[in-house]
């Protein structure tokens, strides 16, 4: 038998009302429990956030998503509370993540089991319906979660070698002498390295959060909003190489300058450019799909 946090149901479609205090008290152990069980695990992934450049955006992703929730919560609040058993399927299926993750040492699995913890515990005390209307800020808080090592360097390499490809054949439009070896740009009097942090995997996974909330705030269709993250990967990438090919036409010309300012600089301008051309794109798909309205 489940409890729900304000009821205490005889039968699954009639719950009774119990006691304030009896509800407070379900939520004080729930919330004793969930801190004592992931205070380490949450206070590491923070620490990554502040100290790592590549995961600062995910000290703005809880903000966001507690925000987006409380912007709903009266559409939240209005569907009624019906507690379902088969929420503790996903609290256990939450607690079985963490231990893998805490006895294997794979960040990923217990950081991402603390969101999958927060559904099962919504869906089991609140009900599928009030779940269904916290799906986005729940999604949104799963992009907090860094990816696992392995999977990082997976994509970082093709992204690599596609930056220093294509960034190379620009250069030779523009009359540059110059000529790749693998992930290595060879240019008359420097090589530049394109490493791992200039593959653009960075600026993809930040644009991509970006592309969720403009699709969330911008559109109103999911298939618009489909789009707009779909879109964010090819957007990135291009901005990426757009980026790796000035390095390259600036250093044939002026390394210090390339390798100084420019190079730190335009580590920013990425992102900039990148959200800004996302913006647009969210405002045209919106243009275009979203107010095609089907009439009788």
């Amino acid at each position: 038998m489940s409890t729900a946090i304000g009821s205490w149901p005889d039968t699954a479609q009639h719950p009774r009302p119990i006691s304030t205090y009896q509800g407070w008290a379900q939520i004080s152990l729930i919330l004793a429990l969930t801190v004592a069980l992931y205070a380490v695990t949450l206070a590491d992934m923070a620490n990554d956030w502040w100290t790592d450049p590549n995961l600062s955006q995910g000290l703005l992703i809880p903000p966001l998503a507690i925000w987006i929730a409380w912007m709903r919560r009266d559409l939240t609040l209005a569907e009624p509370v019906m507690p379902a058993n088969r929420g503790l399927l996903m609290v256990a299926g939450a607690c079985l993540l963490f231990l893998l993750g805490k006895f294997g040492a794979e960040f990923f699995l217990s950081r991402i089991s603390f969101v999958l913890l927060i559904a099962g515990l919504v869906w089991t005390f609140w009900g599928t319906a009030r779940l269904m209307t916290l799906v986005f800020p729940i999604l949104l808080l799963a992009t907090m979660v860094p990816l696992p090592a392995t999977v990082y360097n997976s994509l970082a390499a093709p992204l690599q070698l596609l930056a220093s490809d294509v960034a190379t054949r620009l250069a030779e439009v523009f009359g540059v002498s110059v000529f790749r070896d693998g992930n290595v740009i060879n240019l008359a009097h420097i090589s530049l390295d394109v490493e791992r942090a200039c593959s653009g995997l960075n600026s993809l996974s930040a644009l991509m959060v970006g592309a969720i909330l403009l699709g969330f705030l911008q559109c109103t269709r999911a298939s618009t909003r489909t789009l707009l993250f779909l879109l964010s990967i090819p957007i990135s990438i291009a901005v990426n190489v757009l980026r790796v090919t000035g390095t390259a036409l600036i250093a044939d010309y002026h390394e210090e300058l390339a390798l100084g300012f420019y190079h730190s600089f335009t580590g920013w301008l990425v992102f900039i450019v990148g959200f800004a051309i996302l913006y647009g794109t969210a405002r045209f798909l919106h243009f275009v799909m979203d107010r095609k309205e089907v009439k009788p």
